[in-house]
């Protein structure tokens, strides 16, 4: 009785400090565009996601991602205007939880990943929308084409991260194109002809 009494009380003791430690590494979040630091940032590639979702059929809607990418934010409270970001996927590493589906993806009826392997991202100009969040209009290449789109980003706020070291901004975005823009029109319309982009991701400050 007495041991399984020292059991508990031991456990409690472990949980209690658990619970301590995660307090104590969880950051002050600061939000608001303005209130956030000034610099040139990379991607975390340990904290990124890049969805991608088109109708199928008009049954449902086909989600995917790409496991490999990387970017750069430089960006200026005082300026936001001028902020810039760009980015590249690799284009192959399109993970559609399917392996045969995954290569019918990567082949010449759809993004054929042999002759354009990477997908491109740039910034024109930036305009803000409110306090969280602004419109990063931009140019996207893929596919051997190259055209405008609109990336829609909202800052989650910025904070000393004490797991990295680094002072870390997060973000999330959404964008949206017409595939057949970029030359990829197989199946369409039974398969959808827009697709939408979702994008989360922490960027450290270098």
């Amino acid at each position: 009785m007495q041991h399984g009494f020292i059991k508990i009380v031991i456990a409690m003791f472990i949980s209690a400090c658990l619970a301590s430690c995660g307090s104590l590494i969880k950051p002050s979040v600061t939000t608001g565009i303005t209130q956030l630091e000034k610099g040139n940032y990379k991607l975390d590639q340990t904290h990124v996601a890049v969805l991608f979702k088109i109708n199928h059929m008009g049954l449902s809607t086909f989600v995917g991602r790409f496991n490999k990418v990387d970017a750069s934010l430089q960006f200026d409270p005082a300026n936001i205007a001028a902020a810039k970001l760009s980015a590249v996927i690799d284009v192959a590493s399109l993970d559609a939880n399917n392996p045969d589906l995954e290569q019918t993806l990567r082949g010449s009826s759809w993004l054929d990943t042999d002759k354009y392997p990477q997908a491109f991202f740039k910034t024109i100009s930036v305009s803000v929308l409110d306090p969280n969040s602004a419109v990063f209009a931009g140019e996207l290449t893929l596919h051997g084409v190259t055209a405008p789109i609109n990336l829609t980003v909202t800052f989650n706020g910025g904070a000393n991260n004490m797991l990295t070291g680094f002072y870390t901004l997060g973000f999330s975005a959404t964008s949206a194109f017409n595939r057949s823009t970029y030359g990829i029109d197989y199946l369409v319309p039974a398969i959808g002809d827009q697709v939408a982009i979702e994008v989360f991701a922490e960027f450290q400050q270098q």
